[in-house]
């Protein structure tokens, strides 16, 4: 249900904001993989959700460019 809200967000969206977005995963991403070398990461499935939060966002983009 939540990922069902969240990829009909995606799709409303614009090429510039899903590629904004896309960024910001990564970045959140690269931070948290910091975080769990450092051991400071207390929620480590957080990382599992970004990386297929970042596939979604990708999914949409390839979507869009093919429509």
């Amino acid at each position: 249900m939540k990922t069902k809200n969240y990829v009909e967000e995606l799709k409303s969206k614009s090429d510039n904001e899903l590629r904004e977005d896309l960024v910001a995963a990564k970045k959140e991403l690269f931070n948290l993989r910091f975080q769990n070398a450092t051991n400071q990461l207390d929620n480590t499935a957080r990382i599992k959700e970004v990386r297929k939060n970042i596939a979604r966002i990708q999914t949409v983009i390839t979507e869009k460019a093919r429509a």
